[in-house]
């Protein structure tokens, strides 16, 4: 498994296992969640801001209503 330099939101808080986490790879962007950090997803980044404009856009608020 490659070796990430991960690093966390300001908003984070505390520390503590409740934050998402990200890192740059070879493969292009990598997330974890720090209560799981074996759990590792990736994406590239036209994948992730992608995502990210849809979520400010609120293409997923009906998702939450179920």
């Amino acid at each position: 498994m490659p070796e990430f330099t991960w690093q966390r939101s300001s908003f984070c808080g505390g520390g503590g296992n409740n934050c998402i986490e990200v890192a740059t790879a070879d493969c292009g962007i990598a997330i974890r969640e720090s209560a799981e950090p074996e759990a590792i997803v990736t994406t590239d980044r036209t994948a992730l801001r992608a995502f990210v404009l849809g979520v400010k856009e609120g293409r997923f608020d009906q998702l939450l209503d179920r």
